[in-house]
């Protein structure tokens, strides 16, 4: 099953965007760039460089990291 959703800010404003499928959660910033997946099997998050950013699902702190670092048109 594959599910999409999208991720709002505080003012309601699209960020990013999480989808999932039975395998990887995969998380993309404002202009659908990958910024990095989730692998259920090993429950570990990669970011976009293949490197390890955490353990767990840690999709949604890829996204407010590259929304703090400016990487979308509000900033």
């Amino acid at each position: 099953m594959n599910t999409s959703q999208h991720v709002y800010d505080f003012y309601g404003r699209i960020i990013g965007r999480i989808q999932s499928d039975d395998y990887w959660t995969i998380a993309y910033d404002f202009y659908g760039r990958i910024l990095g997946k989730y692998q259920k099997s090993n429950d570990t998050t990669y970011d976009d460089l293949g490197r390890i950013f955490g353990r767990g699902d840690q999709t949604m702190g890829l996204i407010q990291k590259a929304n703090a670092e400016g990487k979308n048109p509000w900033k």
